[in-house]
Order: structure tokens, then sequence, then C-alpha cells
């Protein structure tokens, strides 16, 4: 049995080029992370190795480029999981914020529909006291402020109501981002 051997200049130039490709192959990986992160697109060994134009073998198999492609992947998913919790608390404080202000208007809203209510009762009481003494003009003008001020009791009864609902929409929010924080709080514990 013949064996050919190869001449050892020959194979100490074959290595030498093995790792000069090697190496070239790594900084184009190192390269295309840079640009990924550079655009914020998502890190992934699929998108790290057709912007570096080396197979995913390489980047298994090399153990530079793994771990490069591992630390690029594991500080995109730190910096999604803070970008997401800071859109949350934005999106959670404009929710207070509204839920606050609904509450607000809704405790204006009953007070001057209390108000109303006891100008009313008073207006009333007037009417049966002095209604034998005024004129029919007088008593006309009367029914009108009277009507006026029912149209006025039905108007902020209507916007109480639409308050209401609008606070209850809100608090129902600032529920959902509470859970939403909490999950993503619960995401981010257990990466």
């Amino acid at each position: 049995m013949n064996t050919v051997t190869v001449p050892a200049p020959r194979t100490a130039a074959a290595l030498a080029a093995r790792r000069q490709k090697s190496k070239a192959a790594l900084q184009r990986v190192h390269a295309a992370i840079a640009r990924l992160r550079r655009e914020k697109a998502q890190v992934s060994v699929a998108a790290v190795a057709r912007r570096a134009d080396v197979s995913r073998t390489f980047l298994y198999d090399n153990l530079e480029a793994r771990a490069a492609v591992a630390t690029a992947i594991a500080e995109a998913g730190e910096r999604r999981v803070r970008t997401l919790a800071e859109q949350d608390d934005k999106c959670e404080a404009t929710w207070r914020e509204r839920a606050l202000n609904a509450e607000e208007g809704l405790k204006t809203a009953q007070a001057e529909i209390l108000a109303q209510r006891t100008n009313i009762g008073e207006l009333l009481g007037q009417v049966r006291d002095l209604e034998a003494e005024w004129t029919e003009e007088t008593i006309q003008r009367i029914t009108a402020e009277n009507t006026a001020l029912k149209q006025r009791v039905r108007q902020l009864t209507a916007d109480n109501r639409n308050l209401d609902e609008r606070l209850k929409a809100a608090r129902s929010n600032l529920r959902f981002q509470d859970r939403r924080v909490a999950d993503l709080e619960a995401q981010v514990a257990g990466t």
C-alpha cells in the first residue's frame, strides 16, 4: 500500500492560508455584528451569517465567532427589554394621568349636578310659596327657567355618565398596563 505524503512546506502553506481565511471570515463576522447594531436590526446567527458571507457552521464551530454572536444576541435582548420597559412606563404614565383627569372631571360634574339640584329645589320652593301672588308672565318665565335648569341637569347627568365610563375604561387600561409591566418584569427576571 502506497501512501502519498505531502511535503512539509506545502502543508504549512495550506495551514497558513486556512488560518488567514478564518481570520478574514472572523473580521467579516465582527463587521456584520457592528452593522446590525448600528442599523438596530435583530441580531441572530442567520443574520450574521448572511451579512458576513460565512456559513452558520463556521459560526458554530469557531469559538471566537460563536462567542461574538452570543454576546451580540444577549446585548440586543437586554436593549430590547429595556426599550420595551421604557415604552411601557410611558404608556402607564399617560393612562394613569388620563384616569386621574377622568376622576377629577367626574367629581366636578357631580358637584355641579348637586348644585343644580339644590338650585332647582330652592326655586321650586319659591314657586310654591309665591304662586298665588305671581302673574301669568312670571309663571311662564319661571317655568322657562325651570325647563332650562332641567335640561342642564340632564346634560350634566349625561356628562357624568360619560366621564364615569371613561374612568372605568381608563382604570381597565391601567390594570392591563400593570399586568403587561408584570409580564415584562417576569420575562426580564427569567432571562
